[in-house]
């Protein structure tokens, strides 16, 4: 396993990042659902949402257009991230 560290360091740098994405490892979700289940501010998670986005870490799994109901999930790429920090014991 070839763990991205750069990508690992983005993510472990923010709390918020970390539970978003600890979150949608276990399946998708909302923002609004994320933010109850973690109890974090929803700005702190749509901009954590935002910047794994960003990275490709997270997708967005519904039309770009759509505003209310945006469900986001984890990519192929943000799972071995997830992984490698879980096995590292960062998060």
């Amino acid at each position: 396993m070839n763990a991205d560290w750069d990508e690992v360091s983005y993510v472990i740098s923010s709390s918020y990042r970390v539970k978003v994405l600890g979150r949608l490892a276990e399946s998708p979700a909302t923002p609004s659902r994320i933010a109850e289940e973690t109890d974090c501010p929803i700005a702190h998670i749509s901009r954590a949402l935002r910047g794994l986005r960003e990275r490709e870490l997270v997708d967005l799994l519904v039309s770009e257009e759509q505003q209310k109901g945006r469900v986001y999930g984890i990519t192929e790429q943000g799972e071995e991230i997830w992984e490698t920090i879980e096995a590292q014991n960062l998060a």
